[in-house]
């Protein structure tokens, strides 16, 4: 059961799958197939044998995409999950409430409408289908408009929740005062719903002129709905205008502060060099699944990309870093500063990281629960402060000015060293893994016994070290060494081969 439904979540939320991009293609061919019968059909007369045909295999393929979306909503995992253990109560309702918010995304809406169509009057809406192409349309790479667009009404949800609340309390109170006044003198008020389609055309100023008030009380309380319709198409232009300009920066900070973004990745820090950080992020994770947020005291860059999430703040400044979700959050890197001195950019690095911790730690009930703590990685450019760093709290330091002169010069006595460790280190080819050691707990065996069992050669690997449960790395540790089953594997391959460690 546990092994079906692995492969139901990779068929359709795991994008780097063979079966994921198997059942995309069926799905495309599918819509396509959908959209030719549609296009076939309505030239045909409704007493064509012809065309009850091809309306039969319509239903079917809408059947089809009606199953899909429900293996795609009973497959999904709420990302909470991945951070919190909750009790089975607390798992039953992160379960609904997730699935429910997953569902309720703007393209798995237009999917369910497009499924509508087995209703006959709504036939039609089969071609909304075809808006699912755009979710992994490849064309607009690094600056897809659409991206950017709907990146913009995004960081504005709040605004939107407001501005549809109004719409909907003004409808709602115009529309039940004036079905109380009208129903019993208007011939053309039959029900309620009669007086809040009434009441939503006043408001939003179509004016079809179907319905109109007879009495003079209906008369007072539709001019108090147009007076209500003005402002709410105020409101609705103040806020799609600031949304698209990016000026409510406030707002912004209060949508993330706010969302159920979990399980991303804060970047602290953001200067001229921050974008090759950015890419390799990019290649080594995948930005539909795991969200990027970059946390710093600027504006946000224009050519940033819009996969990337920008959050204004001062992340020196414990009482800040509710903004970005730091307790909700997978990991944190802090990024050195290229434009100052290396001490000074290693003491910002230091007092972030001290930061951090305090921040975490006075809200440790919130964290209690995590499956797994906060990775917090630092970028140390002076070698002297990397164990400052690590007493400050930074779960691994990296000293790259240290890492590329080492290369440097290696590669002066052994031509092509730095060439290959390049490759080892860029993501896009080899990389070094670590991953468990597979099969139940068992008595300590030897390297070698170890390297002969697993065989991992065989599927492209080569186990490079060992990594203790202390957290010391062995780097090509003897045959005999002995290990047990605490201890992890660091391995070279193109993808990673075994489970990572929990």
């Amino acid at each position: 059961m546990i092994a079906l439904a692995r492969i139901f979540r990779a068929a359709f939320h795991k994008p780097d799958t063979q079966v994921y991009r198997y059942v995309q293609r069926t799905i495309w061919a599918l819509i396509l197939i959908s959209i030719l019968l549609l296009v076939v059909e309505l030239p045909l007369a409704d007493d064509n044998p012809a065309k009850e045909m091809l309306r039969l295999a319509d239903r079917v393929l809408l059947m089809i995409f009606g199953l899909e979306i429900v293996l795609r909503v009973a497959s999904f995992r709420p990302p909470s999950l991945e951070i919190f253990r909750r009790p089975p109560m607390g798992m039953l309702r992160a379960h609904i409430f997730g699935r429910l918010r997953y569902l309720l995304q703007p393209l798995m809406l237009v999917d369910v409408l497009a499924v509508l169509a087995l209703y006959p009057g709504l036939r039609s809406l089969r071609a909304l289908r075809l808006l699912r192409l755009l979710r992994t349309t490849k064309v607009f790479r690094y600056r897809n408009p659409f991206a950017i667009i709907w990146l913009a009404f995004e960081e504005s949800s709040l605004l939107f929740a407001l501005a549809f609340s109004v719409l909907g309390g003004a409808t709602l109170l115009g529309g039940i005062s004036f079905y109380l006044v009208e129903a019993n003198v208007n011939a053309k008020i039959d029900s309620m719903l009669d007086a809040m389609w009434w009441a939503m055309v006043t408001i939003t100023t179509v004016g079809y002129g179907d319905i109109t008030p007879v009495t003079q009380l209906g008369r007072i309380i539709a001019a108090v709905v147009m007076v209500a319709g003005m402002i709410t198409l105020a409101l609705f232009a103040g806020i799609v205008g600031s949304s698209l300009v990016k000026g409510i920066m406030s707002i912004r900070e209060e949508q993330f502060r706010m969302s159920d973004y979990v399980n991303h990745i804060v970047v602290c820090g953001y200067d001229q060099s921050t974008h090759l950080l950015l890419d390799a992020l990019m290649k080594e994770q995948d930005l539909t699944q795991t969200r990027v947020v970059i946390f710093d005291d600027h504006e946000r860059p224009r050519d940033l990309a819009p996969e990337f999430l920008w959050v204004p703040g001062d992340p020196t400044k414990e009482s800040e870093l509710d903004k970005v979700r730091l307790t909700h959050a997978a990991a944190a890197i802090i990024s050195g500063e290229r434009d100052t001195t290396p001490q000074a950019a290693d003491a910002r690095t230091i007092l972030i990281t001290f930061t951090i911790r305090s921040y975490l730690n006075r809200n440790r009930y919130q964290v209690q629960h995590r499956r797994s703590p906060l990775y917090l990685v630092a970028e140390i450019l002076d070698s002297e402060n990397v164990d400052h760093a690590r007493s400050a709290g930074a779960d691994e330091v990296i000293e790259t000015r240290k890492i590329g002169y080492s290369m440097i010069a290696h590669a002066v006595g052994y031509h092509g060293t730095a060439t290959a460790m390049s490759r080892v280190l860029i993501s896009g080819s080899h990389s070094v893994y670590i991953g468990m050691i597979p099969g139940d707990s068992r008595d300590a065996v030897t390297f070698g016994d170890l390297m002969a069992e697993m065989q991992l050669s065989k599927r492209g690997g080569l186990v490079v070290g060992l990594r203790m449960p202390s957290g010391k790395e062995i780097i090509n540790p003897p045959r005999n060494h002995l290990v047990d089953a605490n201890t992890q594997l660091l391995y070279l391959a193109k993808k990673p081969l075994l489970e990572p460690p929990r």
